[in-house]
């Protein structure tokens, strides 16, 4: 079985996410999205609630492309999270050659500590690549309007979010 893990704080998870997960579910029979705890962070979403958000949009991918998926909360080194759920690739989103930078260090490090895990990158599909998690906050914190970028489930979510504060 080909297992792929998909890491991400999805804090919150957009469309650009959600696209390289639909895609990443041709390349993979289970799919596994590693939630990162990463307090360091500070993110406007709980663990809970962005593990709940992910698996609410996993569910019709799920169906639509027949690859189990699964959510993983993790806090330890990514590799470690690979090695815990057998995955033998971890599946990155690229939008920018400023992603790629960082992202090609990482690789580096995650095959020193284990070289039997690949790395695989899908690059954002156009309509995508400007979509970023942090953005799309701030435009939802200025009361803008998210839903190009976010589903409308989240796109409430961050809006009742934002109300509370």
């Amino acid at each position: 079985m080909r297992i792929g893990l998909y890491p991400g704080t999805f804090d919150p998870v957009t469309l650009g996410h959600i696209d390289i997960i639909r895609r990443a579910c041709v390349l993979v029979d289970r799919l596994v999205i590693g939630v990162a705890i990463n307090r360091d962070k500070g993110p406007l979403f709980d663990l809970e609630e962005r593990v709940a958000m992910i698996e609410t949009e996993c569910v019709r991918l799920g169906e639509a492309t027949g690859t189990e998926i699964l959510v993983h909360p993790f806090e330890n080194l990514l590799i470690d999270c690979a090695n815990d759920v057998g995955a033998q690739i971890i599946v990155r989103g690229l939008r920018a050659v400023a992603d790629f930078e960082y992202e090609y260090q990482m690789v580096g490090m995650n095959r020193q500590l284990d070289d039997r895990v690949e790395t695989v990158f899908l690059m954002a599909e156009a309509q995508h690549q400007a979509i970023a998690s942090k953005l799309v906050k701030e435009i939802a914190r200025l009361g803008g309007d998210v839903s190009r970028f976010v589903t409308a489930p989240v796109r409430d979510a961050l809006t009742a979010k934002f109300a509370r504060r």
